[in-house]
């Protein structure tokens, strides 16, 4: 199969191309290293290098293409993006990242007159970007004929199934992680390295450290154990939001924010890390890929009863806080460290995801050409 992927160029803070991070760049490469020719088209929102490069993706292929703003700047993506994908000439377009890039993968996937796929790692429709007049409508409307919609989560996919009236198949495409990566490294190593001190009993996490996100009774809940715990520290990475700063204190460590690499150095120096989500919409359809980072590293967890960690976790309930609650989220840090508790899951790796994609995009042509719309070139 020839795909293209559509997707923005700057994710979680990182370059798809540059970076070669998470699920926006592993979908598109492990397609290619299933032997399928693939095109990444990445719009820029801000201004950055224009990029134009193959990856190595042996038996298939991979070639990237980053446009930059020029001229009449994200007005000219439309065409632009056209006109590379039509020398391209795919059977099937995956729109992906955000509700502007799914919409728009809707309409070229019909100038093109070919299949579409929509990726939705997260619920788009919460994001800021919906708000632009006519957004929400025509975003809707794009999953709602989409050949496939992939979702981060069971809880997305009934939304869309159920909410959305989607016309095509809908499939849970969980994230996951690198195990390069994110494996069992030495703890005392990852401590010095980081410059945490060696004997404390340390909690924490990384990511958006914001209110809305449920960062705030992580704050709260250590301020709680800490007078009778002398030994318990709070380590954070990640930006913190000035509005909701976490407590102050020589027990409290702000490494910033780390390079991916190096989250898995923290997640191997803690004692027990931290997943924290708000009981929202937003939350309830989020599959927060720290979960699988922390759990291949070997670290007791403390997670939200919300959506897909309630599955995740529900053999062990002392991983289990009920979100906002400051009382539970205290309880559970305390069991984890008292008598940790790591629970056991398969986490399927981005190869695996790709086989069941692969599958589905199949699928999608043959029918496609069976109803007497040939797709191939």
């Amino acid at each position: 199969m020839r795909i293209a992927f559509l997707c923005k160029r700057q994710y979680m803070r990182k370059d798809v191309i540059v970076d070669r991070y998470a699920r926006l760049y592993e979908q598109p490469r492990q397609l290619a290293l299933l032997g399928h020719d693939v095109m990444g088209l990445c719009l820029s929102y801000r201004q950055t290098e224009a990029r134009d490069e193959y990856h190595e993706a042996t038996p298939g292929k991979l070639h990237w293409i980053g446009l930059a703003p020029e001229g009449l700047g994200i007005a000219a993506y439309p065409r632009r993006a056209e006109s590379a994908l039509r020398s391209f000439a795919p059977d099937l377009l995956v729109g992906a990242s955000d509700s502007p890039h799914i919409v728009l993968g809707d309409w070229l996937a019909r100038r093109l007159k070919i299949p579409y796929a929509v990726d939705l790692y997260d619920d788009f429709e919460s994001f800021g970007l919906t708000r632009i007049p006519g957004m929400r409508t025509l975003y809707q409307r794009a999953i709602r004929r989409a050949a496939v919609v992939s979702c981060v989560s069971d809880v997305l996919a009934k939304h869309i199934r159920d909410d959305y009236q989607a016309k095509g198949r809908v499939i849970s495409l969980p994230s996951t992680i690198d195990r390069a990566i994110f494996r069992r490294l030495d703890r005392d190593q990852c401590r010095l390295s980081l410059g945490l001190p060696a004997d404390a009993q340390l909690v924490g996490t990384a990511g958006a450290l914001q209110r809305e996100k449920g960062i705030s009774p992580l704050y709260q809940a250590f301020e709680r154990l800490s007078p009778n715990h002398p030994q318990l520290h709070l380590v954070l990475a990640g930006r913190v939001e000035p509005s909701c700063p976490p407590p102050a204190g020589t027990k409290v460590h702000c490494l910033g924010e780390l390079p991916h690499a190096q989250t898995a150095v923290l997640f191997n120096a803690l004692n027990v890390g931290v997943v924290y989500l708000r009981d929202t919409p937003y939350g309830r359809a989020s599959f927060p890929q720290k979960a699988y980072e922390m759990l291949a590293c070997g670290l007791p967890v403390v997670a939200a009863k919300v959506g897909a960690m309630e599955d995740l976790f529900g053999n062990t309930p002392n991983s289990l806080y009920q979100a906002d609650n400051v009382d539970s989220l205290a309880y559970c840090i305390q069991a984890q460290l008292g008598k940790p508790t790591i629970a056991e899951l398969d986490i399927r790796d981005w190869a695996d995801l790709a086989l069941e994609m692969d599958l589905t995009y199949l699928n999608v042509l043959q029918l496609e050409e069976h109803d007497g719309i040939s797709t191939t070139r």
